[in-house]
Formats: structure tokens, sequence, C-alpha cells
């Protein structure tokens, strides 16, 4: 009996992740479509440069550095005020994608829907890895930070000079990128699901679902983003 409600128990905490995580993505996928039909997207871009806006780099580095106050903070908050959070930060990440959809749809609209399924795809079958493998993934936590890290450098290089990004390099780039968040969904689930078994009452277990479905939304909207820049390379 204990076991069936172990069981039932952890379906339910994964099923919260997972609600909250596509929640996200249905927020991103609707401010990105507000932000482009209604035309936000003007002021994002600087038109004398044709390079990014103030307001886009405000966006940017605020919606990163929310995420990260966001994972520092999210045991000392209430469930509901880490979820709302969580929606805040997929809303402003929605707004920052949209000069790359944008360009997505003016090159190959259709690289948009396979970006997606591509996405969705790899994400579902490392997901699943992370939760049934037996085989312990906590030796690729540095090397992945270390990973993000290289790409969040190499990011910011691209913004103040954006042929940093062309040719085989930014092909590899986008590579690295999709490979390193692939495996971070991977070690990330490993880690929620053990990490369900040591934290104590309900109200951590909820603020742990929100922090699990910050790490797997990251995830997948970083995969998406790579493939989507992969697809409408020149």
């Amino acid at each position: 009996m204990t076991t069936k409600k172990s069981v039932g128990g952890i379906e339910l905490y994964l099923k919260r992740i997972f609600a909250l995580m596509f929640g996200a993505v249905g927020l991103t996928a609707v401010a990105a479509y507000m932000t482009i039909w209604g035309g936000g997207l003007q002021y994002l871009i600087n038109v004398s440069t044709g390079g990014m806006s103030a307001l886009y780099y405000i966006l940017l580095f605020g919606g990163l550095g929310l995420s990260i106050w966001a994972q520092v903070r999210v045991f000392s908050m209430k469930p509901s005020s880490a979820a709302l959070l969580l929606a805040l930060y997929a809303v402003v990440i929605g707004i920052t994608m949209t000069p790359l959809i944008a360009i997505a749809l003016s090159v190959n609209p259709m690289s948009i829907l396979m970006a997606f399924i591509v996405a969705a795809v790899m994400f579902a079958c490392m997901a699943m890895f992370g939760y049934k493998t037996v085989k312990d993934l906590s030796f690729m936590g540095v090397f992945l930070m270390m990973g993000m890290i290289g790409l969040i450098l190499v990011g910011l290089v691209s913004f103040f000079w954006p042929a940093v990004m062309g040719g085989t390099f930014g092909t590899i780039v986008c590579f690295i990128g999709v490979l390193v968040f692939a495996l971070f969904t991977a070690y990330d689930m490993q880690n929620l699901k053990r990490a369900y078994a040591v934290v104590g009452d309900d109200t951590q277990k909820n603020q742990l679902a929100v922090l699990g479905a910050l790490h797997l939304y990251i995830s997948f909207i970083a995969m998406f983003q790579y493939l989507l820049s992969l697809f409408n390379r020149e």
C-alpha cells in the first residue's frame, strides 16, 4: 500500500511539473504572437542601427535576473507566488524571442513548426531517459554548467559582434546548444525524481515542482531557439 501511495504521489508531482512547464510554453507562444502581430516588434529593434533596442536588452537581462532570483528564492515563497514568477518569466521570454521568430517567418515559416516538433520529441525522449535510467547522471552537472556558461558568453559576444555567429562557427554553436540542453533535460529529470524522495512536506514538493518546471522550460525553450536558428542559417 505504501508503494502505491508513493508511486501515486510522484505521478501527481510530475503531472504538476509538466502542467506548469507546458503552461509556461503556452504563455511564451501567446506573448510572442501578441508582440509580433500587435506591432511590438518595432520597439525591440533599433531602426537606425539595425540592432536590438535598449528595451530588448532590458527585457533580456531582466528575464535572466528574474530566473536566477526565482531559483534562489523559490523555497522561501508560496508555491502560487513562485508559479506567478514562472508565468512572468515565460511572457518575458516570449517577447524577447520575437526577433528570431520574425526572421524565421520571413525566411522559412515552416521552420518554426519543424523546430518545435524536433524540440518536443528530443525533450520527451531525454526526459523519459532521465526518469527511467538507473545510471547516475550527476557527473554531467559540472560539464553541463560549463557548457551553458560558454553558450551564454558566446551569446553575449554575438550581441556586440553579430558576425561571430556566422558561418561554420555559428552552426557548431547551435548544435552544441541543442546537445547541452537536451542533456540538461535528462539530468534535471533524474534530479527531480530523486529530490521528491528527500523533500519533506507538500508545500516543499509544490515549490520543488515549480523549480523543476522552470528548469525544464528553460531547456525546452533553449533547444527550440537553437534549432530554429539552425534551420534558418544561410
